[in-house]
């Protein structure tokens, strides 16, 4: 919580029992990077091993008939065992204070966290308290938030209690349930004696300087403990990124949903792998929240039933809840596929959604009539003779449209079929597409929130895949074959002539490799190519490679400012573009590059004078 000392706000772990406050333990190290801007609002204790007084206010002092309460870094000591805190960032800094507190006798350590999900990330956590453990011995409980922050990140619970080296207990990382106890039966013993033949941890501990020291009145433990059968370790489960896909964002989904008190979704559903993915992310919702039903979760059961109106409702099935909640919406235009069309219905009646199928014609030619009758010229597709500039306007006003329709149904389609409230609508850009700005501004991919904004296109197919065969949906499997498209421009004899990755000019492959060194590396244009050289030395020639770099960095820039309105998106992957507060860059850039880019010319000119030399000898 937050507290004010000496009027400097501090974020603090207040520590109690039974009415009384033991300590207020300040932040030492805090969150100031990617998503999170701790300093904004609070300060970081810096006076290791120092307490000092802290005069409580009289609202408090009036529970708990005390005036002060020790405020710092210090320790409890109970009759058994010595326990300190950590606190969230601590833990992932080059220097814990669990290494101190171990030193000087803290036998267990509990931290109070706040990680956000990440794909892949749960196996981070539970390497660095295991090896906290390892090295130093002692006992870790750590405890995480479960649930959105009211924004773009999602907290997956998945916390664990470890001794040793070992974990002995493991919390579920995706749950719709609000709280969740995790507990273990440890001997103290063991941790003494897993110290005490560790001669390099004694010397150091030899030297430790001492940390104040609480006096605890109480007892972790009693005689009759010693019949009490200890826990055994355990080995951790984790999940495959497609299960992590197809649970953190559907829980994500759901604390939308129910916070909003909207009725459901509303979804453009094009037939394509990324509509196709947000779709079955939302019958992985359902099927979450009927799992939550049946195993007694009454929290969740009432939220269902304020959602759907109905005060007798008990979700059974997922195929009946996702009718109650999703409405899914193929918008055709005159270039859109047969294929595409009957891909969503078949996938909606599959996931049960209630599916409306509309043309955009009737308004696409009205809003072009008005461009007409006002400057007194019709453009035209590239197809038919148009030029670049043409065809481009002709593709957004498609997309802008749909965006209007999707908003006009949210708000009346329950409406038009009787039943109150009104929809949130999802959108399906994925984060590659946004990283290179390959969307419309203001098209369908603006919506009110879209669950797939920060996942890639790879892992999207992968979860797609898994999908069919978790959830028996074989509508998906002609989804996947078929090559992703916007159908923006007109068939050629019937079928589709425009792809994705044509019109971006590069694989979505290659732009998960661009995302990752752009964001994580930090590398710019020159510092990408030098690297792309070795990662790519086999399939491209330098001359390929800097002209796929420019040509990233040209999109890339170019598009940038259509980040500044980019769908709020569940936040799962380290090399998102979303500008809001996690990748905090300009979205007005040198679009050419000419530093950068004439280094990378210089160097290529260097290289192809050297050749034939084999580039594994270039340094």
């Amino acid at each position: 919580m937050p507290v004010m000392h000496r009027n400097v706000r501090y974020n603090c772990r207040v520590i109690f029992l039974n009415r009384k406050i033991l300590l207020i333990r300040p932040k030492m190290a805090l969150a100031n990077e990617a998503n999170y801007h701790e300093l904004r609002w609070f300060t970081p204790w810096s006076r290791s091993r120092h307490t000092e007084e802290y005069f409580l206010p009289r609202m408090i002092r009036d529970l708990t008939t005390q005036e002060t309460v020790p405020f710092g870094d210090a320790v409890l000591a109970t009759w058994d065992t010595c326990i300190g805190s950590e606190i969230c960032e601590e833990l992932w800094t080059p220097h814990s204070p669990h290494i101190d507190m171990g030193l000087d006798g803290v036998e267990i350590v509990t931290n109070a966290s706040s990680s956000h999900h990440v794909l892949r990330k749960a196996d981070t956590r539970v390497d660095l308290v295991t090896m906290a453990t390892a090295k130093n011995g002692g006992i870790y409980l750590l405890a995480n938030q479960k649930g959105c922050d009211g924004d773009r990140l999602y907290y997956d619970g998945c916390a664990m209690i470890a001794m040793n080296g070992s974990i002995f207990a493991q919390g579920s990382q995706f749950s719709l349930d609000n709280v969740e106890v995790l507990t273990a039966t440890l001997d103290l013993e063991d941790v003494r004696s897993y110290r005490a033949e560790i001669s390099s941890r004694n010397l150091a501990a030899s030297r430790a300087s001492p940390y104040p020291r609480v006096k605890v009145d109480f007892a972790l433990s009693c005689h009759e403990d010693l019949l009490a059968p200890v826990s055994e370790p355990i080995e951790w489960k984790y999940h495959s990124p497609e299960e992590e896909i197809s649970l953190g964002p559907a829980c994500w989904l759901w604390d939308f949903l129910r916070r909003s008190q909207q009725a459901g979704f509303l979804l453009p559903l094009s037939g394509g792998v990324d509509s196709a993915a947000t779709a079955c992310l939302v019958y992985s919702m359902c099927c979450q929240v009927c799992e939550a039903v049946r195993s007694g979760n009454q929290e969740v059961l009432a939220d269902v039933r304020t959602i759907v109106n109905q005060s007798s409702y008990t979700p059974q099935d997922p195929r009946d809840l996702c009718g109650h909640i999703l409405t899914t919406c193929y918008m055709a235009s005159e270039n859109s596929s047969q294929e595409t069309c009957s891909r969503a219905r078949e996938l909606a009646q599959q996931i049960g959604s209630h599916h409306i199928s509309l043309s955009i014609d009737p308004a696409v030619k009205a809003v072009m009539g008005i461009f007409s009758l006002v400057t007194g010229k019709s453009p035209l597709f590239a197809a038919h003779g148009g030029s670049s500039r043409e065809n481009l306007a002709l593709q957004n006003v498609q997309a802008r449209i749909r965006m209007v329709l999707a908003y006009l149904f949210a708000q009346l389609s329950l409406w038009s079929r009787g039943v109150r409230g009104g929809l949130l609508v999802l959108g399906s850009a994925n984060v590659d597409e946004s990283l290179l700005g390959y969307l419309t501004k203001y098209d369908c991919s603006s919506a009110d929130i879209n669950p797939i904004g920060g996942i890639s296109k790879t892992d999207l197919r992968a979860f797609v895949h898994f999908c069919t065969e978790r959830f028996q949906l074989p509508a998906l499997q002609s989804i996947l074959s078929a090559p992703p498209t916007a159908e923006l421009e007109p068939l050629a004899d019937g079928q589709v002539s425009q792809t994705d990755e044509e019109d971006m000019g590069m694989t979505y492959a290659e732009l998960s490799v661009y995302g990752k060194l752009r964001k994580v590396a930090k590398m710019g244009p020159y510092g990408m190519f030098c690297k792309l050289l070795g990662m790519w030395r086999h399939i491209w020639t330098p001359r390929q490679v800097a002209d796929k770099v420019k040509r990233f960095f040209s999109k890339y820039s170019m598009n940038r400012h259509k980040m500044t309105t980019l769908t709020p998106a569940y936040h799962a992957e380290n090399y998102s573009p979303d500008d809001n507060r996690f990748d905090l860059r300009p979205f007005l850039y040198n679009t050419g590059w000419p530093w950068q880019f004439r280094h990378i010319e210089n160097q290529v000119l260097q290289l192809e004078r050297a050749e034939p030399r084999s580039l594994d000898g270039v340094d």
